[in-house]
């Protein structure tokens, strides 16, 4: 199941996994980057920001992982929704069995997903990179 080779145990973990991948990619990390306030007035914030310094290309991203079914898959329309008033390209990275093949393929119909095990190929490509 895609999303699912490589369990990550929660939404913290996957964000550490994801900002390692990018430090190991030669990538500029930010995490919890502000940018700006949602429609009902609460901080909005983007789990890491992922820069490429010869390029000063970047991109956005939002980890989620869920291991058993649960709520974080509620979460996603609104997450995809919201990434289109960001400033800056963004994307959603999924670990986890706990979604479901439905989520799974409304998450890749978007254009805005990867699974956590097609990350690496997804940022070497994107960035242009080796």
């Amino acid at each position: 199941m895609a999303g699912g080779k490589r369990a990550v145990p929660s939404g913290q973990s996957l964000e550490d996994e994801v900002a390692g991948l990018g430090r190991k990619l030669g990538l500029n990390v930010q995490r919890q980057v502000k940018v700006g306030r949602r429609l009902w007035g609460a901080e909005r914030r983007i789990d890491l920001v992922l820069t490429y310094r010869e390029s000063r290309r970047s991109i956005g991203i939002e980890c989620k992982a869920q291991a058993a079914r649960g709520t974080a898959e509620e979460k996603i329309p609104a997450i995809i929704s919201d990434i289109d008033a960001w400033p800056i390209k963004g994307l959603v990275v999924f670990a986890g069995e706990g979604f479901s093949g439905n989520m799974q393929n409304y998450l890749f119909s978007t254009g805005k997903a990867v699974a956590f095990e097609d990350l690496e190929a997804w940022l070497r490509l994107y960035f242009g990179l080796d």
